[in-house]
């Protein structure tokens, strides 16, 4: 059996939230840049993983330049991005090499574990979709007309990435045109008939959009 691996990791970010000039998985963490970060956490969990990047065409040679810069040489396929995260990621399917499982993931998510990232794979060599999800932790509330009404935080999860699936299932899913409902790649996959698996996440995996979670993402480095 085709046990390779491959990940797509889609990095479009323009830094507005950061109210910065440079996209936000360029700036700089601990030392170097975000992206680069996220891309040796999969690296660190199998150095065989395929890695295609989906970039917009306009930071290819910024990213390029930066690679240089930090002497960076984990090898990696590039792609451009679409307009929207759905065409991104279909751009990306049209790299996939021989492989048997595709992991899609947030490239401002440099703080996912080696743990995370394998029970995903696992969980998905089995049940063919799954994705990482952590539990709620503050209260929530569902906006009803005009008022909002308390709800039960233990029947929701926040979900995380990568999402991982089998090539057959993702490339099924994604033979499909654009829908407002696809908040992320499960649910494009969920749209095509497939049910998705859940597997524990680690809270540290955090999407780095703000200053403030730049300041937490540097907070857990330096602990580890």
């Amino acid at each position: 059996m085709n046990n390779r691996k491959s990940c797509i990791i889609v990095a479009g970010g323009k830094g507005e939230r950061m109210q910065s000039n440079l996209p936000k998985q360029f700036i700089e963490l601990q030392g170097k840049p975000i992206l680069m970060h996220t891309i040796e956490a999969f690296r660190n969990f199998d150095t065989k993983t395929e890695i295609i990047l989906v970039l917009p065409a306009t930071q290819i040679d910024t990213w390029q330049t930066l690679c240089k810069k930090h002497a960076f040489s984990v090898p990696h396929k590039i792609v451009i991005g679409g307009a929207t995260r759905f065409e991104s990621v279909k751009n990306g399917l049209s790299l996939l090499g021989d492989t048997q499982l595709v992991a899609i993931h947030d490239g401002v998510r440099p703080l996912v574990s080696v743990e995370t990232i394998a029970a995903c794979y696992h969980e998905a060599a089995i049940s063919g979709a799954a994705i990482p999800v952590v539990d709620a932790v503050d209260s929530m509330r569902q906006i009803v007309e005009d008022t909002s009404i308390a709800v039960d935080r233990t029947k929701y999860k926040m979900v995380q990435t990568p999402q991982v699936f089998s090539k057959e299932i993702i490339l099924k899913a994604y033979n499909c045109d654009f829908s407002p409902r696809f908040t992320d790649d499960a649910s494009v996959v969920e749209a095509s008939g497939q049910k998705v698996a859940l597997v524990n996440g680690n809270i540290e995996n955090i999407k780095i959009t703000t200053k403030t979670d730049l300041l937490l993402a540097e907070a857990i480095m330096q602990s580890r």
